[in-house]
């Protein structure tokens, strides 16, 4: 069974694609944002705070109260559902860490 998204996860996968392309500090300026998918509904959503503003990085605290399982005594998000993965959106188009990663690759 998948385990919940954490942001401890996210930032493992961070230390993991570092270098590669894989990352928001890597991709932005080839027109990548940060975002999220539920692979379950196919649904999309770009990587906010929890006031709503854009996050330049991955950031479970402003997804959608349906894909949140647990909160913290502060009501910060804590883990969201096992289906939901961390990815990038470019023109409209989800890409996962690995195929962001491959198009800047491809870019230079």
């Amino acid at each position: 069974m998948a385990q919940p998204l954490t942001q401890q996860i996210l930032q493992g996968e961070t230390r993991v694609f570092r270098g590669s392309g894989g990352i928001s500090q890597e991709n932005g300026g080839y027109g990548f944002r940060p975002a999220f998918l539920d692979t379950l509904t196919d649904s999309i959503h770009l990587s906010r705070f929890a006031d709503g503003r854009p996050a330049p990085f991955h950031c479970i605290d402003g997804l959608p109260e349906a894909l949140v399982l647990e909160r913290d005594r502060n009501g910060r998000i804590v883990a969201v559902k096992p289906s939901v993965i961390a990815g990038f959106v470019r023109d409209g188009r989800f890409y996962t860490r690995d195929e962001a990663a491959a198009c800047v690759s491809t870019c230079h």
